[in-house]
């Protein structure tokens, strides 16, 4: 078996390419348009089977150089920050409560279903961890985080790659069914977006007339320059939070940074261009997230789930199966069964089965063809990317016990 290794400017290359594939493949296959399928899934698929046809085949393990993708998160949860209104933040203040509410419920069902799992299917006591939230909600970093812990404590060897493939497995369900559940909430319960919003992540598809808020060169650069100085603020922070004994990834802590900026410095400053909800703003953030996207499927190796069993299927189409109920029949309604809501859904797949970036991946494709909803991209992150973490680190340690 020889690896190829691809650098770090080739990789990003690929993965627009990728992404314009799976915007060709979406515009020729239109349920996958309907079913609001963000392009750089369809591509990042694609490739990731690629790269299973190049391993099994041809010996061949392509390994990915992702240097730019960890940048291009900060760059993409730094503009959320910068969105994030403090109106809207205390507007918000209500249905963050209750999605936050409804998310340490169905942490807790994920868990409930893993134990099951492994009790009537009979696995190593150990995998219950990574069967349900430390991979599903917690993602590929916490399940890297803890699984020499579990391996040692239950003696599971394969730890790691179990977790590692569910986590990879959740982000693809997540990546699939966001889209199409809300599709059936917005068309059944015949929802629109309300007047005058404006867009948060990405252009709305619709829109060509010019308007006050033109891109150009200027407004680009301008965006760009803030984005980086909130970033190179989030990095003189990390030792000082660290110092609290507070563990955030360095892309909760650029989020919280561009928070406190948006809500300052426009105060302080009035006369001082902002790029709080301008369209280059929006822009910026839509390339970061269809590229970290793109680059985050198109890496996954597939070839590292195989072997590990029926089992796996079993439990994680049941873990796909409650959490389509929960969000259709319990966070949909208790988010207040409006437009809001059925974005809020369709981010809720990233946080039950995947990760932030796919929840927003998931919102965004629906928002760029129905219009769209702000507050979804303010309450939602806060949520999967900072409050979700903690109570789900107290959760796993239960577990490990």
């Amino acid at each position: 078996m020889s690896a190829i290794e691809i650098s770090g400017l080739l990789t990003f290359t690929i993965a627009i390419v990728v992404f314009f594939v799976g915007s060709g493949i979406n515009s020729a296959i239109a349920p996958l348009r309907q079913f609001n399928i963000p392009e750089a899934v369809t591509g990042g698929l694609l490739a990731a089977l690629a790269t299973l046809i190049a391993y099994r085949f041809f010996d061949a393990a392509i390994v990915f150089d992702l240097g730019a993708r960890d940048l291009l998160l900060l760059y993409f949860f730094t503009g959320i920050g910068l969105n994030a209104r403090l109106d809207d933040l205390l507007a918000g203040g209500r249905p963050l409560v209750i999605l936050l509410g409804l998310t340490v419920i169905y942490l807790a069902i994920q868990n409930v279903i893993a134990i099951g799992a492994v009790s009537l299917l009979d696995l190593p006591e150990g995998l219950a961890v990574f069967l349900g939230s430390a991979s599903l909600i917690g993602g590929h970093g916490t399940t890297i985080a803890w699984a020499p812990l579990i391996a040692e404590r239950f003696g599971v060897a394969n730890a790691l790659e179990v977790g590692i493939a569910v986590a990879t497995l959740g982000l693809v369900l997540a990546s699939l069914a966001g889209g199409p559940i809300a599709r059936y909430l917005i068309t059944r319960h015949h929802l629109k977006s309300g007047p005058g919003q404006e867009a948060v992540v990405g252009l709305p598809k619709a829109v060509n007339e010019r308007t006050d808020d033109d891109i150009s060169h200027v407004s680009l650069l301008r965006t760009v320059l803030v984005l980086n100085v909130a970033i190179l603020i989030a990095f003189g922070l990390e030792e000082a939070v660290e110092w609290t004994g507070l563990k955030l990834p360095m892309f909760v802590v650029c989020l919280l940074v561009g928070i406190v900026l948006t809500n300052t410095v426009p105060r302080l400053l009035p006369r001082l261009h902002w790029p709080t909800r301008t369209r280059a703003l929006a822009l910026v953030s839509d390339l970061a997230l269809n590229v970290f996207l793109a680059m985050s499927l198109m890496s996954m190796q597939l070839w590292s789930i195989g072997g590990l069993g029926l089992a796996l299927v079993v439990v994680l189409a049941v873990q796909t199966v409650a959490a389509v109920a929960y969000i259709v029949f319990v966070v949909f309604p208790a988010m207040g069964r409006d437009y809001q809501a059925a974005v809020i859904s369709a981010g809720f797949t990233g946080i039950s089965l995947g990760a932030t970036p796919t929840a927003i991946a998931n919102m965004t494709a629906v928002t760029k063809t129905h219009g769209p909803s702000p507050r979804a991209f303010i309450i939602l992150p806060l949520v999967s990317a900072f409050f979700i973490d903690i109570i789900n680190a107290a959760a796993i340690g239960f577990l490990a016990r």
